[in-house]
């Protein structure tokens, strides 16, 4: 499986009549309130995962939380980390790897906090799960197109969201109740959050430790793990994803999702004389359904 697969969530969704404007991260929400921690304890953190996840999107968040250290606490680790599927059989990741998840969602703990990546969920159980989960929780994070599996869940319905750049015609289509920020490292709206592509979920996981501890521990931590990055200090710093890639005769990209496509290797239709090209057979169906959504 294509990374650009994942776009496509693998439960039936109707496509919106027409694409919405895509709007710009300069009209982000207001900044989230700290998140208040236990006074002893452990934060329980469940990872949702299912065929396809993608490593980096829950990897990243992962190595995050379990290197947070604040100074003073000596009671075992701040977050309580494991993985929960639809049942403790196991499952492969996007490239290959097999995990065994530590709980199913029958039997999982009560989290405060949820990560949702890029993956494919089919199950409606899982969905339910995810609504009754959120509601007790914390927060509920989603990275790259785990976007599209809150907004089927109607967790984003009337709230603000980004995730990755190739899903954005994709994402407003399939979801005219939510406003998709173009260009946004991260969102967040009440207690959900949402992360752009790949590595933004790292920038938004150490957000989340600053809502919780602080900036100092937040700083500590991406010190820690030698990470570099900014993004986690200002939710505008995906601005480059704001501007749309134009498609021209020497590089053509896919109309659907934006992506570089090979002409003599790819799909292709012809509307008003003019030929398009896909970087997969399923983008060329949703383009001949309704081209006028994508031009």
């Amino acid at each position: 499986m294509r990374r650009r697969d994942l776009f496509r969530i693998s439960t039936a969704m109707g496509l919106g009549a027409a694409l919405p404007v895509l709007a710009e991260a300069k009209a982000l929400p207001t900044p989230a309130a700290p998140l208040k921690p236990p006074a002893e304890g452990s934060i329980p953190v469940a990872f949702l995962l299912s065929d396809n996840a993608v490593m980096i999107d829950f990897g990243g968040p992962w190595e995050v939380f379990c290197n947070v250290s604040v100074p003073g606490r000596a009671d075992g680790p701040v977050f309580r980390l494991y993985t929960v599927g639809a049942t403790e059989a196991p499952i492969t990741t996007y490239g290959g790897m097999k995990i065994v998840p530590n709980y199913s969602i029958a039997n999982a703990p009560a989290p405060k906090v949820i990560v949702v990546p890029a993956q494919t969920v089919g199950d409606p159980a899982v969905l339910d799960w995810l609504r009754q989960a959120s509601r007790t929780a914390d927060l509920t994070m989603s990275v790259c197109t785990g976007a599209f599996i809150l907004a089927h869940a109607g967790l984003l319905d009337g709230k603000s969201a980004a995730t990755y750049h190739g899903a954005f015609k994709e994402f407003v289509m399939r979801f005219p109740r939510v406003q998709l920020k173009r260009g946004a490292r991260f969102v967040e709206e009440g207690n959900i959050a949402t992360a752009g592509g790949l590595s933004s979920g790292i920038d938004l996981a150490l957000r989340v430790v600053e809502r919780y501890f602080g900036r100092a521990v937040a700083s500590n931590t991406a010190y820690t793990m030698e990470y570099q990055g900014q993004g986690w200090l200002d939710p505008k710093s995906n601005s480059i994803y704001a501007k749309v890639r134009r498609s021209t005769e020497q590089h053509p990209l896919c109309p659907v999702c934006d992506m570089d496509v090979d002409k003599a290797a790819s799909a292709s239709s012809i509307y008003r004389k003019r030929i398009y090209y896909f970087c997969m057979e399923d983008h060329k169906k949703l383009f001949d359904a309704n081209p006028t959504n994508f031009i």
